[in-house]
């Protein structure tokens, strides 16, 4: 306990961890933002099934883009480490090949979006207008991915850097543009949903290029050269893609109970399905601002861990627990006695809200549930240790499909419920592998 306490009071590490957290939080908090300002936007809109149709085209489009999430998670952890060593050239190589698997993954995607689309509504059963609005909308956003997965790798290499104002500059001019032209495009306009599609594919594209812009600055702190010939050979590739591989499972099967979430409200109604859409934009608000600490978390880790500093390693675990448990409470709290002012800012459909307002409880309680998975994935990330996340996420869902099945019947209740089991038992179990890593010492030394 007396450990805890001297490093919970060591006001260098405080300074560390909110210099990267801080904005962090700010950049991160506006991509909710933007679901938030969709939502409102659309959510204005005469009928639920637009309203609808925006829920189910940016769940289509964020489960294929999300996915790719190791484009992000992998370079951050594989930067910090290399710029923990001070190798530039490593700096280089990471910065390139994550760029090279974005772009022949966004163009692999976007072949196999439309068809896969197709599939995914047709077992989600909609009606005939949520059906049409939603394909035109979810075709429309595929122009925006190669530009989105792009930003995924410049945001994980800046953090690895423990460079936190390019990704500000990244994801705040992507998320504005994105909000400025939402409201332009939607009200001025009069281009309904696709409207918000067209605004979004602007915006990722202007966040991108102004992320590729900035590595040039960035670079100049970490001398080298990029070893050009050993792009060519696969056992360069080989490290970062073994991890990106098991990252990938893991979102995919994170990304896999989201997207389900939205296939059994859809099933229940336009008024559930876009009820379920606004409260988890609650959701991605919390879990947007918590990753700011947990970000953090990835690049001091994963940095002490590149230096071999067992001490910084441990700081950092516990200033970055404190802040987020601290900002857990504070979401609660917020959801639990002003959820109703949130829900009412998003629509004024009443069908929408009355059925919103049934499930405030399970969005409160969310964030203290939440928050430890979000603080683990930060240690596994910057410690590269990918495989551990991909089996913690599996053995999550073979321990939840019991009790999703046993739910089954409750509707939209059984659904909530069995979100908060996933969340749960995602944190017991990298909580148990985090456990056995820290027996074993393999932090530092496996």
């Amino acid at each position: 306990m007396s450990n805890l306490i001297a490093d919970w009071r060591d006001r260098p590490t405080h300074r560390r961890v909110w210099s990267l957290a801080a904005p962090m939080i700010l950049s991160n908090i506006s991509v909710p933002l933007v679901a938030l300002v969709d939502s409102t936007v659309v959510g204005h809109l005469p009928h639920a099934h637009q309203l609808g149709a925006v829920a189910v085209g940016a769940s289509l489009y964020t489960f294929l883009a999300w996915a790719m999430g190791f484009l992000r998670m992998g370079s951050t952890g594989f930067a910090a480490q290399a710029a923990g060593r001070g190798d530039g050239a490593a700096l280089r190589q990471i910065l390139l090949q994550g760029l090279l698997l974005a772009m022949g993954l966004a163009i692999l995607l976007g072949t196999l979006g439309v068809p896969l689309s197709g599939v995914a509504l047709h077992f989600m059963q909609p009606s005939a207008e949520l059906d049409q609005l939603t394909r035109e909308f979810f075709h429309t956003r595929l122009f925006g991915l190669p530009a989105a997965l792009a930003s995924y790798a410049l945001v994980g290499w800046f953090l690895g850097t423990q460079n936190a104002r390019a990704p500000l500059a990244i994801l705040l001019s992507t998320n504005l543009v994105n909000i400025a032209l939402n409201l332009w495009f939607v009200l001025g306009l009069d281009w309904g949903v696709v409207g918000a599609a067209r605004a979004s594919v602007i915006a990722e594209w202007t966040g991108a290029l102004i992320g590729l812009f900035m590595t040039r600055k960035a670079l100049r702190a970490y001398p080298g050269h990029i070893a050009w010939a050993a792009l060519a050979l696969w056992q360069s590739w080989r490290p970062l893609l073994a991890v990106n591989r098991d990252i990938f499972i893991r979102s995919l099967a994170l990304q896999s109970v989201f997207f389900l979430i939205t296939v059994q409200g859809a099933r229940l109604g336009d008024a559930t399905v876009a009820a379920n859409a606004l409260l988890l934009n609650g959701l991605l608000l919390t879990a947007h601002a918590l990753d700011g600490l947990a970000h953090a978390v990835e690049a001091l880790c994963g940095h002490a861990i590149g230096a071999r500093d067992r001490e910084a390693l441990r700081r950092s675990l516990v200033v970055a627990c404190g802040w987020s448990l601290l900002a857990s409470v504070g979401f609660a709290l917020l959801f639990l006695f002003a959820g109703h002012l949130f829900i009412e800012m998003q629509t004024d459909i009443q069908s929408v809200r009355d059925t919103a307002f049934l499930y405030l409880p399970y969005l409160a309680v969310l964030p203290l549930i939440a928050v430890w998975s979000y603080l683990l994935d930060g240690l596994f990330i910057g410690a590269t240790r990918a495989r551990e996340m991909r089996n913690g996420m599996l053995l999550t869902l073979i321990l939840l499909l019991p009790f999703a099945w046993a739910l089954r019947g409750l509707g939209n209740h059984g659904l909530w419920i069995t979100f908060l089991l996933f969340m749960l038992l995602r944190s017991l179990t990298l909580g148990a592998f985090a456990w056995y890593l820290r027996k074993q010492d393999s932090w530092l030394n496996g």
